[in-house]
């Protein structure tokens, strides 16, 4: 196992906090409701409820989707084991008529990721913690990379530009917004 060194980590975590707060603020300032929503944890025996499996045994970047409706999560955010998985449950749930009030995926921007090989594949860990989530509309995908997630082709979402710069350079990939992710995208990888 080798762990990608992050000497920034500490400004990265300020500048994201400082960044979250000023969000917040001005989102509250217009009445934008869903600025208040947080991410929470995903880790226990928690499963995911695209595929069932149990979120925080498998790796790379994980998600959770914020409802206007508590159905059929029971009053819980949606979760997931992967980018794909966080994306297909999403529009099954909008194709549906529900409506999507946040959306949050691991930020590899923000945490200390191990980076490992099992076989030929390439994967990056997995974190769970609530402190590892981006809103969707603060990130960066990067799609058709080397890095696998739990599923096999994953999305792997960055917070930071140069982030996404250094990880094509290594891995590969094409980045996008995650905000432009559509079946077509998840399709292709």
């Amino acid at each position: 196992m080798t762990q990608l060194e992050r000497p920034s980590a500490s400004r990265r975590h300020l500048l994201a906090g400082v960044g979250a707060g000023l969000s917040l603020a001005a989102a509250g300032c217009l009445g934008d409701e869903s600025a208040s929503i947080t991410p929470v944890s995903l880790d226990g025996e928690r499963a995911c409820d695209q595929c069932g499996m149990i979120v925080e045994d498998h790796p790379g970047p994980v998600g959770q989707l914020h409802f206007e409706d508590d159905e059929p999560e029971g009053g819980r955010p949606g979760q997931f084991c992967s980018s794909v998985c966080t994306y297909t449950y999403r529009f099954d749930a909008e194709d549906a008529g529900r409506t999507v009030r946040a959306t949050f995926l691991t930020d590899y921007s923000l945490v200390d990721q191990e980076v490992f090989e099992e076989g030929s594949d390439t994967m990056f860990s997995s974190h769970v913690e609530s402190e590892a989530f981006s809103r969707t509309t603060d990130l960066t995908v990067v799609a058709r990379s080397e890095v696998i997630g739990s599923m096999g082709p994953d999305l792997i979402p960055f917070g930071d530009d140069g982030d996404v710069e250094s990880f094509v350079e290594e891995y590969g990939g094409e980045p996008m917004s995650a905000e432009d992710v559509d079946r077509g995208t998840l399709e292709a990888l």
